[in-house]
């Protein structure tokens, strides 16, 4: 694997919003035979013209947060009066663009859609647009495609953050493993960008680097045992695309005894995340709140349906900010991110009930729980 060193000054998501009531929405049938159908198929939109129909399609559930996303988007949707068609592709490129022509044949309003690959949907969204169907990138951007907004998190602000923490913990320097998410998706490269200049002449050698196709965790275990091996057994540091992914990177340092002495660092703030990281086996987490991008998402989306220009200073939710998708500078609404360590776990996790206190401690005595709580 190819290693970057900076010594010499170069880079190289508790909430239950009653799911039976909120996805007996529009219905979640892909129009093909698969492994995506939620729930009862939707009448056709015609049917009811005087409500607006979003299409929400997804990469997959295997990352905990989209779920919560779902919830809260399709409740704030329903709220404004809109009915949502909840799509899953599991994964799958082929099966997320059949989904999206689904919803485009169902003549949704606007689509948002969670891609799977970031460079794959250009075609696709040019049938939505011409068929006056506006498109949302959400969380994740779509490459050369001209999409009517992308709303996420400031991704290489997530980077910076781990890169921060990284220095930190290792401030004598150290050998860093980098266990990075999918390479289809965008965001992994913006992580990236963030975490690896913020290393720059910190005395912080990256001498590992791998991707896990899909998100999927389990590779994370493999990734850091074969790092281990590549580097002699030798590593101070771990920076993982995402909790899941540390999750599985924390179970290979168990098995070698390094758990706990090695920092960890991830995002989403998933409450497993959060437990290890008052454990003591995570050092930090990235939080995200996604409650405040899918309630966003979902008031713009509705927006935009209306007719409205999202980009007007007067209007509720202005969209100020522009970004490049490669061709095409597309209206971007930016949100914060915030690491999450034991210092402030309560003031930032459990105070905005993103997760229960109990859930959070519950592997930790009370004296602990005392000392976390404390230095806040």
């Amino acid at each position: 694997m190819k290693t970057f060193c900076f010594r010499t000054c170069f880079s190289l998501l508790a909430l239950s919003m009653a799911l039976a009531a909120a996805l007996v929405l529009g219905g979640c049938s892909s129009g093909k035979p698969s492994g995506s159908r939620l729930d009862q198929p939707a009448p056709d939109a015609e049917e009811d013209d005087n409500r607006i129909n979003i299409g929400l399609s997804f990469d997959s559930y295997v990352i905990e947060r989209w779920m919560r996303d779902r919830d809260v988007f399709v409740a704030t949707a329903q709220e404004l009066g809109a009915k949502v068609n909840v799509q899953n592709a599991n994964g799958d490129v082929d099966e997320q663009i059949a989904q999206i022509r689904y919803l485009i044949d169902r003549k949704m309003d606007v689509i948002v859609i969670v891609a799977i690959d970031a460079s794959t949907l250009t075609q696709v969204i040019k049938e939505a647009h011409d068929k006056g169907i506006k498109v949302v990138c959400y969380d994740r951007l779509i490459l050369n495609a001209g999409a009517d907004l992308y709303i996420s998190f400031d991704n290489e602000k997530v980077g910076t953050l781990m890169g921060q923490v990284m220095k930190k913990a290792l401030p004598e320097g150290g050998d860093v493993f980098e266990i990075l998410g999918s390479a289809s998706d965008n965001n992994t490269s913006q992580v990236r960008e963030g975490f690896e200049k913020e290393l720059e002449g910190s005395g912080l050698c990256i001498v590992y680097s791998s991707y896990c196709d899909n998100w999927l965790s389990e590779l994370a275990f493999d990734r850091v045992n074969e790092g281990l091996k590549e580097n002699g057994g030798r590593v101070d540091g771990v920076m993982c695309g995402n909790d899941d992914l540390a999750g599985q990177a924390i179970r290979a340092l168990t098995e070698k005894r390094l758990a706990g002495k090695v920092p960890v660092i991830g995002q989403d703030a998933e409450l497993s995340a959060c437990q290890r990281i008052v454990e003591g086996t995570q050092t930090m987490s990235v939080f995200k709140s996604v409650e405040e991008e899918a309630r966003i998402a979902a008031k713009l989306a509705y927006t935009l349906a209306e007719g409205k220009d999202i980009t007007d200073p007067d209007s509720e939710i202005p969209v100020t900010d522009v970004i490049s998708d490669g061709k095409n500078d597309i209206p971007y609404y930016r949100i914060e991110p915030v690491a999450v360590d034991r210092n402030n776990m309560d003031s930032v996790i459990i105070d905005s009930g993103f997760h229960m206190r109990d859930e959070v401690y519950m592997n930790v005595n009370e004296t602990e729980k005392d000392v976390s709580s404390d230095s806040d």
